[in-house]
């Protein structure tokens, strides 16, 4: 199975990225109109919920929060959500944001997609999705509008 792993550099401190990443405003902004909800501590569940199929409360995302160090680390276990099959918690990768100062007002962000369960049906679409989200992000932090992400 393929990794997907991409860095950019954002012109923002670390904390400042970690809050656009785990923040509402930030999260509705690149993340499809979703929101971060759970407890951002290793062992501490969260899911990616906005509006969808089910409606506005849709769980897109959810998992197990491996690591989380505010400004530095965040990782995570993914299910794609109940609506995209009953199979959802089979399905499994791990999602890890790497915050690192890289100067004065600078941040190097690499994020990585990995350890992808066999047969999740996303894999194949992160080589398009993630760097059309991560450049968003950088984006929304550095400009506060985001880059459309509908093709």
């Amino acid at each position: 199975m393929q990794d997907f792993e991409m860095t950019v550099y954002i012109t923002a401190d670390p904390r400042t990225v970690w809050d656009a990443i785990t923040g509402d405003e930030g999260n509705r902004a690149v993340m499809f109109g979703s929101v971060l909800r759970g407890d951002l501590v290793p062992g501490g569940n969260y899911e990616y919920v906005g509006p969808g199929e089910a409606g506005a409360e849709t769980v897109h995302v959810y998992g197990e929060v491996l690591q989380a160090e505010p400004g530095a680390i965040l990782q995570l276990t993914e299910h794609p959500g109940p609506i995209y099959g009953e199979s959802h918690a089979e399905l499994t990768s791990r999602m890890t944001w790497r915050l690192e100062q890289a100067g004065a007002g600078l941040t190097k962000l690499t994020f990585t997609n990995d350890e992808w369960s066999e047969g999740h049906p996303s894999q194949a679409e992160t080589v398009e999705s993630w760097p059309r989200v991560l450049s968003s992000l950088k984006t929304w932090v550095e400009t506060g509008e985001a880059i459309p992400l509908s093709a």
